[in-house]
């Protein structure tokens, strides 16, 4: 793996008395002293304190809006030249095979894009950029700013204190707002599936701003491990495991971000890698679908729990991506691909655990209704 990098908030995560562990590269904090069930409640209830600085930082500009706009819906099969300045989209790179090799957000910041991309795949999505952009549209990693995440139903009410303006953002709006001194790109997004703000901040001011943000009494640390239980309960993929390069974006439910001008009869149609495969699997199904699980019972299906469609005999049906336990939920929570014909809601199937199956039901995503301002 190589020697850890850390991100500007090591200090403080180690004075706050986090556990660290190796994350895509990082020293990252898993929890802290509340730990981990009590940081994903406080979440849900308040707002909650992430760094997520490990994660890729881009602006492609050197070009207009729309020259950029155009050059990146070569790449992935969303809406870019339709978006709005000042507002962000959720993303995917797909390959030639019509798999996903990484999710994104991007936003439209008038005279550049701004992109962020998940931390383990950094280097090959600025590397692929690079190739297929380049020398149009100029790609340049931002390493000198941290990014944090305030999470919760409390955060407008802390970050307001900061700057009231954040309270009239909504849903995917950005803005350059000014924080406790420091000049930060700020969006209204995050992935627990409640209301909040990511914050791009320069590395020299991101402890002083997490600082201020601690000192107030709804907002806590929260480590990577809450992070996870949040966006599981969230119906939320997590890169390398839910989804990956062999999956469609149709088998993994997410055709709801690919806009109506880039799928088959649109305006701009197709252009971007693997558009046959997802074309063909809009038109005539697939033969799996990512869905929410609910096992029965208090015992968690982790990642790699065969599924079947019978409690005894018969070959497996798919697996779980994603399981642990919901805290929200009090009880076992999970994510897997099933085969279509076992995907509706409500259909009993069963997880083997230990050589015994045990009963799960399907479930609506998301298992823990969001509560994003709209």
């Amino acid at each position: 793996m190589g020697e850890l990098k850390r991100t500007p908030l090591y200090d403080l995560h180690v004075e706050l008395g986090a556990k660290m562990v190796p994350f895509a590269g990082y020293e990252m904090p898993v929890q802290y002293g509340l730990g981990v069930m009590k940081e994903h409640l406080h979440t849900r209830a308040a707002a909650g304190l992430f760094d997520v600085s490990h994660m890729g930082q881009v602006i492609l500009g050197g070009a207009s809006y729309e020259a950029i706009a155009g050059a990146f819906e070569r790449m992935v099969p969303m809406d870019v030249l339709g978006l709005g300045e000042g507002r962000q989209r959720y993303g995917l790179f797909t390959n030639g095979a019509g798999g996903i090799e990484d999710d994104l957000m991007f936003a439209n910041r008038g005279d550049h894009l701004f992109v962020v991309v998940n931390a383990a795949c950094k280097e090959g999505d600025i590397a692929r950029m690079r190739s297929v952009l380049e020398p149009g549209v100029t790609v340049t990693e931002i390493t000198d700013r941290a990014l944090i995440a305030l999470q919760g139903p409390a955060a407008e009410t802390a970050l307001a204190r900061l700057n009231a303006d954040v309270a009239g953002m909504s849903f995917m709006d950005v803005a350059t707002v000014a924080l406790n001194g420091a000049e930060c790109w700020v969006s209204r997004s995050g992935y627990t599936g409640e209301d909040g703000y990511e914050i791009s901040v320069p590395a020299a001011e991101a402890e002083a701003l997490s600082r201020a943000l601690l000192a107030m009494d709804e907002v806590e640390a929260i480590g990577l491990g809450a992070r996870d239980s949040l966006r599981l309960e969230a119906g939320l993929c997590l890169y390398g495991n839910d989804i990956d390069a062999g999956t469609s974006p149709i088998e993994a439910g997410l055709t709801w971000a690919i806009q109506k001008v880039r799928r088959a009869g649109g305006d701009r149609a197709g252009g971007f890698p693997g558009a046959s495969r997802l074309f063909g699997d809009l038109a005539e199904g697939v033969a799996r679908k990512r869905v929410g699980l609910a096992p029965q019972g208090r015992a968690p299906m982790r990642a790699g729990t065969q599924l079947f469609a019978e409690a005894e005999g018969g070959d497996a049906i798919g697996e779980v991506t994603s399981g642990g336990f919901g805290p929200t939920l009090n009880g076992p929570v999970a994510m897997g691909y099933v085969g279509s014909a076992q995907a509706a809601a409500g259909t009993e199937i069963f997880g083997e655990v230990r050589g015994k199956r045990m009963p799960v039901t399907v479930a609506k995503m998301p298992l823990v209704p969001a509560n994003f301002k709209r």
